[in-house]
């Protein structure tokens, strides 16, 4: 997985995910992931090392990835978006029901 596709799949997750995290976990990862600070930065500001910095964000990610492994929240609803369009483009209103079954 390269970096930025491994960013864009983090940041859907925690979109969907971040009430299940601590609030430090959420604060870090906004500013590392959303605000583009570096580890550094966020260290410096809360007056812990780097490395504490680096351990919280792999833990986050961690519960990210464990939450869309239980949960399938993203795959769900990629899922109803590409039904979506589908049915938009073609007009199949068949593609309806795949649509509500998704939600039972």
């Amino acid at each position: 997985m390269e970096a930025l596709d491994k960013k864009e799949i983090l940041n859907r997750l925690f979109d969907l995910y971040h009430v299940l995290l601590t609030e430090k976990q959420v604060l870090y990862f906004e500013l590392y992931y959303k605000e583009d600070y570096s580890l550094q930065e966020i260290a410096e500001l809360y007056s812990i090392s780097r490395n504490a910095i680096f351990d919280h964000l792999k833990k986050v990610e961690e519960h990210l990835f464990d939450y869309e492994t239980k949960l399938g929240l993203l795959k769900n609803r990629e899922k109803r978006l590409e039904l979506i369009d589908e049915i938009i483009k073609t007009n199949h209103l068949e593609l309806l029901e795949h649509l509500r079954k998704l939600d039972e």
